[in-house]
């Protein structure tokens, strides 16, 4: 099996991050699954701006996050994003976020998050085919299978 590229992001966690037992509050993780995400769509296919300006906006409207250890005030995390599936109206982004340690990275969080092409009215719309195939592109480089017309 192929790996999907991984984009990498970093992210320095902030006092009012956590929590008043001094670790990562849980809902912050979404946070930090956005800037991974936000900064892959920016790097490898196109802003969010740019899918605005099309009308349109990507609603989270499934998250998973599965917690395997916790992080702390003034670390410094890296997020790892690879796209996993695109159709025509929704894609998946898988997430890694990990604190490098002494002889090895530790993995923190792992999860995933859907999105679905809506317009600002609320109706569920189309991705845009141009942002489809360069999605598509990324997958097909990967030998991933993941792409659907449902």
């Amino acid at each position: 099996m192929t790996r999907q590229p991984v984009f990498t992001s970093t992210v320095r966690v902030l006092y009012g991050d956590t929590d008043a037992g001094g670790v990562v509050y849980n809902a912050n993780y979404l946070r930090y699954f956005e800037i991974g995400r936000t900064e892959l769509m920016r790097a490898w296919v196109c802003s969010y701006k740019e899918i605005e300006g099309l009308g349109l906006v990507l609603p989270v409207t499934e998250c998973y996050s599965r917690y395997k250890a916790p992080a702390f005030y003034d670390d410094l995390l890296v997020v790892e994003t690879t796209i996993a599936e695109v159709s025509t109206l929704k894609c998946r982004f898988n997430y890694r976020i990990l604190r490098q340690e002494e002889e090895r990275a530790k993995l923190l969080v792992k999860g995933y998050t859907v999105h679905a092409a809506v317009t600002r009215e609320g109706r569920l719309a189309r991705i845009p085919e141009e942002i489809h195939q360069k999605i598509a592109r990324y997958l097909a480089s990967s030998g991933s299978s993941t792409v659907s017309d449902e």
